[in-house]
């Protein structure tokens, strides 16, 4: 059971407290809608024909009662319903809302408390079985990637060969020419290297294949040069200057600007 506060005393916080209640009736700040007034009972506490049925299928399968967590639910409608219809036209109306925002905050809390009560063991569970098999995984992963670097080193290996004969090849024919203008007549015949073949890029057994493709990749080796369309914003950095300064300083390029928002302490 959620005790929640206000300005009337404690109360239960998936009850409400029936003089708020009371009270926001009496300035008319209640539900518009006649189904939510036939959905309140006496009390105003309960709220029938409004049920969600994905929640209901959801908090089924989840262990122990799930009583408390509608409830939950249920008063979250009617807080929904009142801010819907909400009208702040003075200080009183602020107050009023103050409440309600003090009652969300406590509601929402109550309600992340028993999400966590509902998730934490079989986060912990989920968490031993990645570990588990984290280990009993590991001797297939080194054999995978074992396996694949020694296949890409005999391939560069055969092609920094293949690439290597060619050069004397080209150097030795390069030389031979060289010495035709030299001596004015041709050169004795060039024995050429035999070239190794082509590195295959497909590989095909009767249990399975291997292939190889490009994998291009980059590294930034000097900053200074990048063009300006592959540099990126840091917002990191831009949200930290923009905060600690209050909007005071200045970014070429760059709108500062304030929005506010709402705050809210619970007492």
């Amino acid at each position: 059971m959620t005790i929640g506060k206000c300005k009337h005393g404690e109360f239960i916080l998936n009850e409400g407290c029936p003089q708020c209640i009371a009270e926001r009736r009496a300035k008319g700040i209640t539900p518009a809608q006649d189904e939510m007034e036939e959905g309140l009972n006496q009390e105003g506490l309960t709220l029938v024909g409004a049920e969600a049925p994905v929640a209901e299928t959801a908090l089924a399968a989840a262990p122990g009662s799930n009583n408390e967590v509608m409830s939950y639910y249920h008063e979250a409608l009617k807080l929904c319903a009142w801010a819907e219809t909400r009208v702040i036209a003075s200080l009183d109306d602020i107050k009023v809302a103050t409440e309600d925002l003090s009652i969300i905050a406590r509601l929402r809390k109550a309600m992340e408390e028993k999400r966590k009560e509902y998730l934490d063991p079989l986060k912990s569970q989920a968490e031993a079985i990645r570990e588990t098999y984290k280990i009993l995984m590991q001797p297939i992963e080194d054999a995978d990637t074992t396996t694949r670097k020694k296949i890409l080193a005999f391939n560069k290996e055969q092609e920094d060969r293949r690439r290597e004969q060619e050069r004397i090849n080209a150097q030795k024919l390069e030389t031979a020419e060289a010495e035709r203008r030299l001596n004015g007549k041709p050169s004795e015949p060039v024995e050429l290297l035999e070239v190794s073949p082509d590195v295959p890029k497909y590989v095909s057994t009767e249990l399975g294949a291997t292939g190889q493709r490009d994998n291009w990749k980059w590294e930034v080796i000097d900053f200074s040069l990048v063009p300006d369309d592959y540099k990126l914003i840091n917002p990191g950095v831009l949200t930290r200057v923009v905060k600690a300064s209050k909007g005071k300083v200045t970014i070429p390029g760059v709108r500062i600007f304030n929005e506010p928002i709402v705050t809210v302490t619970v007492r």
